[in-house]
């Protein structure tokens, strides 16, 4: 690709404008988040990404907000033109997801991000840009970092993974681990022997290595050679003395480990449904040495009330559904799983005979990302795009008929952050079947339905190219 780590990615942004430098004096609160907010309810799907290097308090210091918060700048991150569509950027990641077995971690010895080693005093309160993002926050986050841990037992089961931190002292941050991560299972691990477990903290990657530390992959998989495959590149690395590896492109990067037996407040904090988190007991963590560029851009990521950055990130959490989905209905064609992080999956697919829409449905329900979330399945035909979602209220308001078309099946899991659910990590959850029924269905009357004009395909270059020169 064009890019190998952050700067180089802003710097395509800003070579194909998507990306604004703001360069008034800027209070952290509440103008960062505020023009975060703006960017992604105002200026729609070709949002730019925001760098700030004017913050009042911080001298010299920058910070990106928005890298992955529009389809322009998802695009780009996979090295297609930014007017590449939702559907096709998605089928392109399926496609490169699927050669995760060809990705290469290459080992370098010297990384960018070794200009500067602080082992004393370590003050993260001075060395990043901290702020609260939405009004009602408890506290400062990390927000974007990708937290790389191993098993105690099993060095080769490795992770890198996502995971807010609350900032709780100079050099202490308490994070928030789901039981079904795979830290949480490295960290049991360790807690049981009552020892600490070794971290790293890589903050300002490259957009890809953020888009698969928030994946859903399956135990094991691991996400630098995932990288790698998106990036149809080795990944390059950096071994620690710790033995983890670190991000070769990364602006920071803590070193520490999460203290056994120990549980901290942490929260509340705006969530990516929307709401406020409550304030939970969480894991406590001490940084004991931290690596950065001379001039690091502190990363950002914004989230709250859809939508914002993080919403266009969930593009990957389709590719695994669609994946897992294909391998039993060959029929499956595209999944969108957008939507607050797959609480709605909506699902196209060919019709094999009636009730089939159902079936497809329960299968998402079963899925390890499905199994908590998922809230609502919606399935639609082929021909409806899923991401497109004018196709899809009108498939939901002409092809469904409640007395036939709707399943709920209640008291399923659901992770405990949905506001909906009673008690929390419990919900019904609900199928709507909005494909045209097949045989032996016979409800409803859909011999009549007008179909676009097969040349259409061949018109859109044509209009786009004239868009272009207009």
């Amino acid at each position: 690709m064009a890019y190998k780590d952050l700067r180089s990615f802003l710097k395509l942004l800003a070579e194909n404008n998507q990306l604004l430098r703001i360069s008034e004096p800027v209070l952290p609160e509440p103008d960062i988040g505020a023009a975060a907010s703006a960017a992604n309810k105002g200026l729609g799907e070709t949002a730019p990404a925001l760098i700030f290097d004017n913050i009042k308090g911080y001298g010299k210091a920058q910070l990106a907000i928005n890298v992955h918060g529009s389809w322009p700048n998802m695009a780009l991150m996979m090295g297609l033109p930014k007017d590449t569509p939702p559907k096709a950027q998605f089928h392109e990641f399926c496609r490169r997801y699927q050669n995760f077995s060809k990705g290469v971690v290459e080992e370098r010895k010297t990384a960018p991000w070794q200009e500067v080693q602080i082992t004393e005093n370590i003050n993260l309160y001075e060395l990043m840009p901290h702020f609260r993002l939405n009004p009602g926050d408890g506290g400062l986050y990390i927000n974007k970092a990708s937290v790389i841990s191993r098993h105690p037992d099993h060095p080769d089961e490795r992770n890198v993974g996502m995971y807010r931190l609350q900032v709780k002292g100079p050099n202490r941050l308490s994070a928030q681990f789901v039981p079904e991560h795979d830290i949480a299972l490295h960290f049991q691990a360790a807690e049981r022997e009552n020892k600490p477990l070794p971290i790293v903290i890589a903050v300002g990657n490259d957009p890809v290595l953020s888009i698969v530390a928030s994946m859903p992959l399956q135990y094991g998989q691991y996400e630098f050679q995932m990288a790698s495959a998106l990036h149809e590149e080795p990944y390059p690395v950096v071994t620690l003395e710790n033995g983890l590896q670190a991000p070769w492109g990364a602006e920071y990067i803590l070193e520490g480990h999460v203290i056994p037996g120990v549980r901290e407040p942490d929260g509340p904090y705006g969530e990516f449904t929307g709401h406020l988190s409550g304030l939970r007991n969480m894991v406590s963590v001490e940084i004991t040495k931290v690596w950065h560029r001379k001039d690091p851009i502190y990363e950002y990521t914004s989230i709250g009330m859809p939508w914002t950055e993080i919403d266009y990130m969930f593009l990957n959490t389709c590719p695994p559904l669609y994946v897992q989905l294909k391998e039993k209905f060959p029929e499956i064609q595209a999944v969108n799983a957008l939507y607050t992080h797959g609480l709605i999956v909506i699902v196209s697919t060919k019709m094999r005979v009636g009730g089939f829409g159902k079936a497809v449905g329960m299968s998402v329900l079963t899925t390890p990302h499905g199994l908590g979330y998922a809230k609502v399945v919606i399935v639609v035909d082929d021909f409806v795009d899923p991401f497109n979602l004018p196709q899809v209220m009108w498939a939901i308001s002409t092809k469904v008929n409640p007395k036939y078309d709707t399943v709920v099946i209640p008291d399923l899991s659901v992770l405990p952050l949905d506001p909906g659910s009673e008690p929390p990590g419990i919900t019904h959850k609900m199928i709507i079947d909005a494909t045209t029924p097949a045989p032996p269905e016979k409800h409803g009357e859909y011999s009549m339905q007008v179909m676009d004009p097969l040349e259409a395909k061949d018109w859109l270059p044509k209009l786009q190219a004239l868009m272009k020169h207009a």
